[in-house]
């Protein structure tokens, strides 16, 4: 389903009758900017031409009853702020005012040649958007309603982009709210950065969190079959470079984990989740949680993010990053590099393997580091070229995103069956390293590729929380 976002313009309803044609000019220009929003992939829900108090108030009931995510409003001509400020308390959502000349610029010696006063003047309004603009935001500022503007012309493509950025914050901002994100097990033991308030998640994001029990995801696989098996195998083959040396019964065990994964995940209408368990050694929960990196790999692969060491906040920006089209793969920090100025990132367990340098390695591993047992484990490079790291943090003042834009380089990494990238920052490795920790997040982040730091901006606008950007 589409998401819905409001349109509505405003002009004066004076100006009508005083100039033929206005009105018919600007709500072509209306309809125009409604098209080209909805090529952007959402649903439009267009309130007409607002001119009037009663007018604003139709409009405002109009887009309340059809639930939108935000409303967009066009600066048709000027307009009075009382047809304005209506709309925008009874909608409470965030309003981006779209101050669009029909042209970058008047033909002033066609305007000039007129001849006709009356006629130059309803020209004149035509392009005079900008008027109504400081005498929105004063009300708006006096008023506590949150907004922001978008200024161009009808044909300016960079303000398109910024358009169609905020369609993109609100699609995702619907999403996170829509998502069910689980939680199987348990906190890693001791890592108190990564203990959250469920509650702020939910209250926040509108996430739903769904406790899951070790129990239910055993149960799906001891009813898995080998047909099912086999099946999930081939599919292991075509999504990971499969090491040699990985043991038939090791590639077994994690494919019917996998496809307990699978059921678990479509039995709850999972979105997402995080994950950790431990248990005595040898028994049925162990099996499964030292078999699991590789089927999570694949759900994080299909845009179902997955975050190990049960790092919910870890979990809730891998699946920002996903609903972006960005990936969203897990990390921490590994180790520095103070002759090539990078800092390396990477994790064991799953990875999105659609943001890869090259194929995906599927590896065994002796010994998962400070977990129970061995298993096989994912290796990869997060693809080069420009990336952006996003952890949602937990602070005093309550949930706020941390983000920072760089680049994934090529050099050497570890090859130790995990996940691992080097990645260079415009402030250097140290100033990165230190500003980052600063604002105090968790030592996980979900990395995801482009540069996206003015859509989560706009995201944080949307869902109403500080956006903290180190560079």
């Amino acid at each position: 389903m589409k998401t819905k976002v409001g349109l509505f313009g405003i002009g004066l309803d004076t100006y009508w009758a005083q100039f033929d044609g206005l009105l018919d000019h600007l709500i072509g220009y209306q309809e125009q900017v409604k098209n080209r929003i909805a090529g952007f992939g959402v649903e439009v829900i267009d309130a007409g031409m607002v001119d009037n108090p009663v007018r604003a108030r139709e409009a405002a009931d109009f887009l309340k009853s059809q639930d939108v995510e935000i409303v967009f409003l066009y600066i048709s001509t000027y307009a009075l702020s009382s047809t304005v400020l209506p709309v925008a308390q009874k909608l409470k959502v965030p309003v981006v005012i779209l101050n669009l000349q029909p042209v970058a610029a008047l033909d002033y010696e066609a305007f000039n040649q007129l001849g006709d006063r009356g006629k130059m003047t309803g020209v004149w309004l035509e392009h005079c958007q900008a008027c109504s603009v400081p005498e929105i935001a004063s009300v708006f500022n006096r008023s506590g309603i949150q907004y922001d503007f978008v200024t161009g012309y009808l044909q300016d493509e960079e303000a398109w982009k910024e358009i169609e950025a905020w369609t993109e914050a609100a699609r995702v901002a619907a999403a996170v709210r829509n998502n069910r994100l689980g939680i199987l097990g348990h906190y890693y033991g001791g890592m108190l950065d990564v203990y959250t308030d469920l509650t702020k998640q939910s209250a926040v994001f509108g996430t739903h969190i769904e406790m899951l029990e070790m129990c239910e995801l055993k149960k799906y696989r001891d009813e898995v079959t080998s047909d099912q098996v086999k099946t999930k195998i081939r599919e292991f083959e075509t999504a990971f470079d499969v090491a040699p040396d990985c043991e038939p019964a090791e590639i077994e065990r994690a494919a019917r984990t996998s496809v307990a994964l699978d059921q678990l995940v479509k039995n709850r209408n999972l979105g997402s989740m995080a994950y950790y368990y431990e248990g005595e050694s040898g028994n049925d929960y162990e099996n499964i949680v030292t078999s699991i990196i590789a089927g999570n790999t694949l759900l994080t692969g299909k845009n179902i993010p997955i975050a190990g060491e049960c790092e919910v906040k870890n979990a809730q920006a891998m699946k920002i990053m996903a609903e972006f089209g960005a990936g969203g793969s897990f990390s921490e920090f590994y180790l520095m590099d103070f002759k090539d100025d990078v800092v390396m990132l990477g994790h064991d367990g799953p990875a999105h393997s659609a943001i890869a340098e090259g194929r995906v390695k599927l590896v065994p591993l002796s010994v998962y580091h400070g977990k129970p047992g061995k298993g096989l484990s994912i290796q990869m490079t997060v693809k080069h070229g420009p990336v952006t790291l996003l952890s949602v943090v937990e602070g005093k003042e309550g949930i706020f995103l941390l983000l920072a834009e760089g680049e994934s380089v090529a050099g050497p990494v570890l090859e130790i069956g995990n996940t691992n990238s080097r990645y260079r920052f415009s402030i250097g490795a140290k100033k990165f390293m230190n500003e980052w920790s600063k604002q105090g997040p968790a030592h996980h982040c979900a990395i995801g590729v482009g540069h996206i730091a003015d859509k989560l901006g706009k995201l944080g606008k949307i869902l109403n929380i500080e956006v903290v950007q180190i560079c």
